[in-house]
């Protein structure tokens, strides 16, 4: 929904939960997956791994996995496409724990007195590790923090990607136009453990009932059900279109098991 809307050239920061950035950016596949085995063939040498991603060529520029440290990084990089006069735009992913750092209230007010083209995303996924959003903050409106220090911001359901698709267009836009940050809180909720392919239920930190009924907002499941009610695609086209991508998908990483290590 954000990716989308931006050029090739605008340039993107993530955190250690970047893999959907780097591909919503259009970026190497191959390479994504190979660096996540640690292969030479992956888009760091083999040397970075599954947090540390990066695709000059397609504008991502890199994902840290430390809470927060990418926000520095891209600061600086706004700052220099403004002294440029660049026309493009840099934009950097956080989660909500990062509003509870230091780096992020200095991003804040060092964007919005310098008046640098830099799109922050928020997802709001609740929980911070294991600890709730209630426990950490008053309310669940991180957007206070940004209005503030006198930047502009809006809060979007982030699993309706047509909703964040079209605000993050209005946000790029006033970018574009102004050169003054903007600050997109994307509500959102985190299916798997914090850190792994399992489900963490069990730890007892979040009931089962909220987790399914976050699990039925699935944004996925929304666009497909958006796409069949239009009669845009069919039911038979969307199932093979899902089948070949899977097919590409194997391939990848079959490609990725075969190759050297550096």
């Amino acid at each position: 929904g954000v990716c989308d809307q931006l050029q090739k050239k605008d340039i993107v920061y993530s955190s250690h939960r970047s893999h959907a950035h780097y591909l919503a950016k259009k970026c190497n596949v191959q390479k994504m997956i190979s660096e996540i085995y640690g292969k030479e063939n992956g888009c760091l040498g083999g040397r970075g791994g599954s947090m540390h991603l990066q695709d000059i060529n397609n504008g991502f520029f890199a994902s840290i996995p430390i809470v927060s440290s990418a926000m520095g990084l891209a600061v600086g990089v706004a700052l220099n496409l403004k002294r440029k006069k660049s026309k493009n735009i840099c934009t950097v992913f956080i989660g909500d724990g990062s509003c509870e750092e230091g780096i992020f209230h200095e991003t804040l007010i060092f964007s919005s007195i310098k008046r640098i083209p830099l799109l922050i995303i928020c997802e709001n996924n609740l929980y911070s590790v294991y600890t709730h959003l209630k426990e950490r903050q008053i309310n669940n409106d991180f957007t206070k923090f940004a209005s503030s220090h006198g930047i502009k911001s809006n809060r979007v359901d982030g699993n309706d990607v047509i909703k964040v698709h079209n605000e993050t267009e209005k946000a790029i836009n006033y970018i574009r136009k102004t050169k003054k940050p903007f600050f997109l809180q994307l509500d959102t909720y985190r299916w798997r453990e914090h850190c792994g392919p399992n489900y963490d239920n069990h730890i007892g930190y979040r009931s089962n009932s909220e987790f399914l009924r976050w699990k039925k907002k699935c944004p996925i499941k929304k666009v497909e059900n958006l796409i069949l009610k239009k009669n845009l695609l069919t039911k038979k086209k969307l199932d093979k279109i899902n089948d070949n991508m899977q097919l590409k998908i194997n391939k990848f990483f079959i490609r990725a098991k075969k190759s050297r290590f550096p």
